[in-house]
């Protein structure tokens, strides 16, 4: 299916691995000109490299803290400036620490929500003014299937990814009129670092292995596993693409099924 990326500009944050990687990867095998930003300048450089060698498609590594509100509106201007205006955007960041509301302090909360929720504000700020003038852009947060039914152990987590659904649905109907499309990616487990550092906690607090951590929760996931990274990645170049054109608003649950049964 030709989707219709060809020669879109994309910008993905977070993307020098897990569902970050795999979307900006996506993007690129579909004929975006892809950006891809993350903190680590070395493993976002091997990220671009790899995206490039392996697409055929443009892929500049732009380091990027998404805590830093003004280092957001520098990248967005370097992205634009060498690529050309930004027609997709991908807000992606790690999510904050696990723990509960007793557990958790005002700095926990507010790192917490500078990290998912702010960031997302302000990286959909520095690209539709451009959008807007064009008339059209698409905008993607990567969220979490918590939004749908919370994660017990995660509150910052289910807090704040709430309160990026909440925006999005706000500016889909804000800025559908200028042609732009706002759209929410829900993931359940996937195999990531991340990941892997939860099931490792909670099975250390179950007495268990990180693996039998990992094979409890598959076991309570219909289709029996973790997705791996490359079935967001395809889902999101779906989203942002031509033959979507008409989704808007929306929270695209990715859960293999598990959204009556999420627990920690």
């Amino acid at each position: 299916m030709e989707l219709g990326l060809e020669g879109k500009v994309a910008w993905v944050t977070g993307g020098s691995a897990g569902i970050g990687y795999a979307c900006a990867h996506a993007l690129a095998a579909e004929g975006a000109r892809v950006a891809v930003s993350a903190r680590d300048p070395e493993r976002l450089a091997r990220a671009a490299g790899r995206i490039h060698d392996e697409t055929g498609n443009e892929c500049m590594a732009v380091e990027l803290d998404v805590n830093d509100g003004g280092a957001i509106a520098r990248a967005a201007g370097e992205v634009s400036s060498s690529l050309g205006p930004i027609d997709v955007m991908v807000s992606n960041a790690g999510g904050p620490p696990p723990g509960t509301f007793l557990e958790l302090s005002d700095t926990d909360l507010e790192d917490g929500l500078r990290l998912t929720t702010t960031s997302a504000w302000r990286l959909a700020a520095s690209v539709v003014p451009s959008m807007k003038e064009r008339g059209g852009g698409c905008l993607i947060f990567i969220t979490s299937s918590s939004t749908k039914e919370v994660i017990d152990g995660l509150l910052l987590s289910n807090t704040a990814r709430a309160a990026v659904v909440g925006m999005s649905k706000t500016l889909s109907r804000e800025l559908g009129p200028h042609g732009i499309r706002s759209i929410c990616v829900a993931p359940g487990r996937v195999s990531t670092d991340r990941s892997a550092a939860l099931d490792r906690k909670l099975g250390e607090a179950a007495g268990i292995s990180e693996a039998e951590s990992r094979a409890r929760r598959e076991n309570r996931i219909p289709l029996g596993r973790y997705a791996d990274p490359a079935e967001i990645g395809s889902i999101v170049a779906f989203l942002a693409s031509a033959k979507a054109s008409y989704l808007t608003g929306v929270t695209v649950l990715v859960d293999g099924g598990d959204s009556t049964t999420v627990t920690a």
